[in-house]
């Protein structure tokens, strides 16, 4: 990281020059993160002390709304030579977030080989394999043998995004087999590459969701994993770093539906008007929600009127079971979303949250008893029972809710994140309270205990 001196050097036109050679030889990301934390009419400025290459490699790990802004702040010919050396896929996600008009100029004014490129990984929807690829690979003939094939990558693949596979295709570009770079340092020149290359080639469609790609790399140990498309041509490959980024992205997303952030993808230091856009459509929706639990709460006025005791127990039914919901309901989207689970294991998965529901509602519904017995006047020390009884319904109700949610929406091809957190908890409060209020009436007018 750059030390205080350093970051305060870019105020003053006298230390540019060490802050130029400060910049210019440390790593991308970090050169990244403290352009990121200058102050906006300042960013420009330190970015245009970078050289080519690193200006190209910090341009990635800049933020999208950083990388607008030094887009519209450079010279047309400074924008078009840093976007022309990115990679095609980095390239893809920083049009993604551009808008339309900053879009098209650029591509005009790419060369056609790269907008060609470009073109082809916008055309795949997003979310897919296609869509995070790149098309720089290693690849290489049948006939080969293996002193042809490093030659090859000498004299052509220097600027491939990873040279560790190598790809084998026939004339048609269907993908044949791999062969990694440790078996090209171990075999001898004459050897021919079909002799060691393996034919099991692990790969995915452009169409496969990046999630499954992120488990098939997790599960096989790779650092690249080829992309074919309908014809099981090889069109590019996903590496490591994509996954990592890809991880990130649907870990961030799931967590934040399951708070009820609209599209899961508000960033922490985003302006507070993206932060409203993002929030108060869930709050609105939670509220509505709300009004439907409180409307079934409302003809029971006279009920806790009559009992007083029930307005400090309710509101445990609503912590307590929400809480509850929410458990089962992370672990099934977790294990959804890392394929521990299918929806093939339902009843197995719902067989396991009874089973510990089970030994958490008696728990808690002891608990709620021993807790109403302490708050309750002795003429209403009866209703104890009842909340017991009730709290217990109430976590099987939750674990049963937050497992089968999810699998339903699972089956339905839908996100299972789409389940969060406030959805579930207004449901249980809603039906915790229903239960429980409809109960003490029931109990009132039977043994008219008032």
């Amino acid at each position: 990281m750059l030390v205080q001196d350093v970051r305060n050097s870019v105020i003053d036109v006298a230390d540019l020059n060490q802050l130029k050679w400060d910049l210019n030889r440390l790593q991308p990301v970090d050169v990244g993160e403290y352009i990121t934390q200058l102050p906006s009419k300042q960013r420009a400025i330190a970015f245009r002390l970078l050289n080519k290459h690193q200006a190209t490699d910090v341009f990635e790990y800049l933020p999208p709304e950083v990388q607008e802004e030094l887009i519209n702040s450079l010279h047309d010919v400074q924008v078009v030579q840093i976007v022309e050396n990115m990679s095609p896929d980095d390239r893809a996600e920083l049009f993604d977030e551009l808008p339309a008009k900053v879009v098209r100029r650029l591509l005009q004014q790419l060369s056609p080989e790269q907008r060609q490129v470009t073109a082809t990984i916008l055309g795949y929807p997003e979310g897919t394999a296609g869509r995070v690829m790149t098309t720089e690979y290693v690849r290489l003939r049948e006939g080969l043998t293996v002193g042809e094939a490093l030659s090859k990558i000498r004299r052509q693949d220097e600027d491939k995004e990873t040279i560790y596979y190598a790809y084998v295709t026939d004339d048609n570009r269907k993908l044949v087999s791999v062969v990694s770079l440790r078996q090209f340092l171990f075999t001898f020149p004459d050897v021919l590459i079909r002799d060691i290359a393996g034919d099991r080639v692990v790969k995915v469609k452009t169409e496969t969701p990046q999630e499954e790609v992120a488990r098939v790399m997790k599960r096989y140990d790779l650092i690249a994993l080829p992309v074919v498309d309908r014809e099981d041509r090889l069109v590019g490959i996903i590496t490591i770093d994509d996954v990592v980024d890809i991880i990130e992205e649907e870990a961030t997303e799931d967590i934040q539906k399951l708070a009820g952030v609209s599209g899961g993808d508000e960033a922490t230091l985003s302006s507070p008007l993206v932060t409203l856009k993002k929030r108060l459509p869930w709050l609105f929706g939670v509220m509505l929600l709300y009004i439907g639990a409180s409307s079934a709460i409302a003809p029971f006025q006279s009920t806790i009127s009559m009992v007083p005791v029930l307005a400090v127990i309710m509101p445990l039914f609503s912590n307590t079971g929400g809480t509850v919901g929410i458990q089962a309901l992370t672990v099934t989207i977790r294990g959804l979303g890392v394929g521990e689970v299918t929806p093939k294991d339902t009843l197995k998965l719902l067989r396991k949250e009874l089973t510990a529901g089970l030994g958490t509602a008696l728990a808690l519904g002891l608990t709620m008893i021993c807790l109403s017995l302490i708050w309750a006047p002795p003429e209403e020390r009866w209703v104890s029972l009842i909340a017991g009884t009730v709290m217990a319904i109430n976590t099987l109700v939750a674990v049963t809710l937050g497992t089968l949610l999810p699998m339903v929406l699972k089956r339905l091809k839908l996100d299972p994140a789409l389940v969060s957190g406030p959805l579930v908890t207004t449901m249980l409060d809603a039906i915790g309270f229903v239960i429980f209020l409809t109960l003490i009436s029931t109990a009132l007018r039977l043994f008219h205990l008032k």
